[in-house]
């Protein structure tokens, strides 16, 4: 599933620089987005790589210290 960095424009106003929202394509992510924030307007959005987190704790050091910093 792709994830979609979201930029908006509140209706009232306020602006809101970062919200991922997964979804099958664009148009998914945007339902999703438009049912949480209603007659926003979309100022960016950028799709983010969701397999790059996958692969960054590969070494059991790296997950030793992943646990460790949650005791």
């Amino acid at each position: 599933m792709l994830k979609f960095d979201f930029a908006v424009q509140t209706r009232y106003g306020q602006k809101i620089d970062s919200i991922l929202i997964a979804g099958r394509d664009q148009a998914d992510a945007e339902r999703k987005l438009m049912q949480m924030y209603r007659l926003c307007t979309v100022m960016r959005c950028v799709t983010k790589n969701s397999d790059e987190k996958l692969w960054q704790a590969t070494s059991i050091e790296d997950i030793l210290t992943l646990i460790a910093r949650d005791s």
